[in-house]
């Protein structure tokens, strides 16, 4: 089993698509460990704002097969493929971190580089494995977060229910 975590984002029904992959991951992946639900604008291009978590789950999954399944749930919820690589999205699924590992694994690099890079990443991961080492920097996403420009990206957390179970508040 490996240690998972995926960035979770939606610019369109997004307290819809939220909630389904939600329900998606934990019928495919079992037990979800589910990061504060937080609103940033867009980032790359004029739209409106994204909603963003970050889930970890375990998974006996390859990370080629994950990345197949991720895909195929963001299809299944109206991800529309071949536009900009910028724009707006029903649903945006990507695998953060699989372990410690480092890479290109099945085409997918690893660790994302987003995690450095985005408060929307990196401050629900920090919120779920504060602990947790960056793979490559080996650095504690708390101290990253503590290292970050927090005023380079604007980020709030909103009220967001699952399952009738509070999962954040604004």
């Amino acid at each position: 089993m490996s240690q998972v975590f995926v960035s979770i984002g939606s610019n369109t029904h997004r307290y819809h698509h939220i909630a389904s992959s939600l329900d998606a991951l934990q019928h495919y992946l079992g037990e979800l460990i589910i990061s504060p639900v937080y609103e940033s604008v867009a980032v790359g291009f004029e739209g409106d704002n994204f909603l963003n978590l970050v889930v970890g789950f375990e998974s006996v999954y390859s990370v080629g097969e994950l990345q197949a399944l991720l895909k195929q749930i963001e299809d299944d919820y109206g991800r529309k493929r071949g536009g900009p690589k910028f724009s707006s999205r029903t649903l945006d699924i990507d695998i953060l971190t699989v372990d410690d590992m480092v890479g290109d694994v099945d085409g997918v690099l690893l660790p994302r580089p987003e995690i450095l890079d985005n408060a929307f990443v990196l401050l629900p991961l920090y919120n779920v494995a504060p602990n947790l080492l960056h793979p490559i920097t080996h650095t504690s996403y708390q101290q990253l977060w503590q290292e970050y420009d927090q005023a380079s990206q604007k980020l709030w957390p909103v009220d967001f229910e699952w399952q009738g179970v509070k999962v954040s508040s604004a």
